[in-house]
């Protein structure tokens, strides 16, 4: 499985002043899920795109399993490392759902009785199998990033960049997202999760890489991170809820996510009815 590690990574856009990113350095490596978190204009965005090489260091090096970025083409690099954008209109080719997930598997040279296999099989993991014949800009927002995550976890990367996935989502979108991107990383995939929503990264993501003013401020266990009250301030963020519940209860290792969460919708209907 893939490694990723960056060392002294700075980087400037062109006319730029300064530097968007500062001296970042960090190893990301195999089954790893990874929230990068931090204010708006952090660099979250300008670290990912540096990671699966459509930007590249002005200074400092990213390497793919022990192979600078420079040397490799965006293609070679998301063959292992996929992306999705946070709007992902930004990434659809085609007039149908069917076909934008075909567009990569034709581009890594997949056999068309692979790919019809392939297709079928991903529009069924991520619940579109009866959009398939529809345009992909008719879709509503949870579906649209649904199938991008689709058609780019359709050739089988090795690791998966996912910028802002539940933006626009309700609770039941966010959920099936969630449930994706952890089956991902059961089978010892790479997740690398760029949000504002806490809540959501602590149900996917055991580690935080914290960014503020393009440096890396906080590297560590995401619940650990996101205790600390002057780390959590400092990078404009806010406590998860289920941290938040422990302090305010006394009650201590709430980690079972799925079990709180189911308690608390049972409580929360109940209140309702």
């Amino acid at each position: 499985m893939v490694k990723i590690v960056v060392e002294n990574l700075y980087f400037r856009y062109p006319e730029a002043s300064d530097y968007a990113l500062r001296n970042i350095s960090f190893r990301i490596g195999e089954g790893e899920s990874v929230a990068i978190l931090g204010e708006n204009g952090a660099g979250k965005t300008t670290l990912a795109k540096n990671l699966n090489g459509l930007l590249k260091p002005t200074e400092g090096s990213v390497k793919i399993d022990d192979v600078d970025i420079r040397s490799l083409s965006v293609a070679r690099i998301a063959r292992k490392i996929g992306f999705v954008n946070h709007n992902p209109e930004h990434q659809f080719f085609a007039e149908k759902v069917e076909d934008e997930v075909r567009f990569g598997l034709r581009n890594f040279g997949f056999s068309e009785e692979a790919a019809d296999k392939t297709i079928q099989e991903a529009l069924s993991v991520f619940g579109l199998e009866e959009y398939r014949g529809k345009n992909p800009f008719q879709l509503s927002g949870g579906e649209k990033k649904r199938l991008a995550i689709a058609s780019i976890m359709a050739w089988r990367p090795e690791a998966l960049i996912v910028d802002e996935p539940t933006i626009g989502m309700d609770y039941a979108q966010k959920w099936n997202i969630r449930r994706v991107l952890r089956s991902i990383v059961s089978e010892g995939r790479c997740v690398i999760v760029i949000t504002h929503d806490v809540d959501f990264a602590v149900s996917i993501c055991e580690r935080a890489i914290i960014l503020s003013r393009g440096e890396v401020i906080g590297d560590g266990r995401l619940r650990d991170l996101l205790s600390d009250d002057r780390l959590v301030e400092k990078a404009s963020l806010r406590k998860p809820f289920i941290i938040e519940l422990e302090e305010e209860t006394g009650l201590t290792g709430l980690e079972d996510f799925d079990t709180i969460s189911s308690i608390l919708m049972k409580v929360f209907q109940k209140c309702r009815s």
